[in-house]
């Protein structure tokens, strides 16, 4: 969505609205796509001395395997984002400002990024996950399984005899 910021940059203290639905189910994050419902976005830009002030808000559904135990996981999640927009920059250019020569800003294209550079990038189905047994491969969230635990893996075997 191409957002017109004109009235915005040319008239201080207008409000200018978006609210729309991004589709990001193509997206791919480490070979998951994890928004498969549309994310909804409420923008809304701001001019306070000359300065467009943009805050994005994006929710979604958040769903991808458990990168602990593989399980499937969902979760509703909620961002917010700030930015400030100037029509040109003096000099270099300058991280805390996003420059909008010609009054139009790509939205959806901001608001991917924004939320692609949020996303966690270890995800777990919950804090206390426990994981994968690492001989049977069973969830032990679901509960213990039946292997010995007292078996030491073989690289080291010589750190035991040191202990003993």
């Amino acid at each position: 969505m191409l957002l017109d910021l004109k009235d915005a940059f040319l008239n201080e203290g207008v409000h200018r609205l978006a609210d729309y639905k991004l589709d990001l189910s193509s997206v791919a994050v480490d070979g998951v796509n994890p928004m498969p419902k549309p994310v909804w976005v409420r923008a809304e830009a701001v001019n306070t001395a000359g300065v467009v002030r943009l805050i994005i808000k994006a929710e979604f559904l958040y769903s991808r395997p458990c990168d602990r135990c593989f399980s499937p996981s969902d979760r509703n999640m909620s961002l917010e984002f700030e930015h400030n927009l100037v029509t040109s920059l003096s000099g270099d250019s300058n991280d805390d400002y996003i420059e909008v020569p010609d009054y139009l800003l790509d939205l959806d294209e901001l608001t991917t990024t924004d939320i692609l550079l949020e996303l966690p990038l270890k995800y777990l189905c919950s804090d206390d996950c426990k994981g994968l047994c690492q001989n049977c491969g069973a969830n032990l969230n679901d509960g213990d399984c039946d292997c010995d635990k007292k078996t030491v893996d073989s690289r080291l075997e010589v750190l035991k005899q040191l202990l003993n």
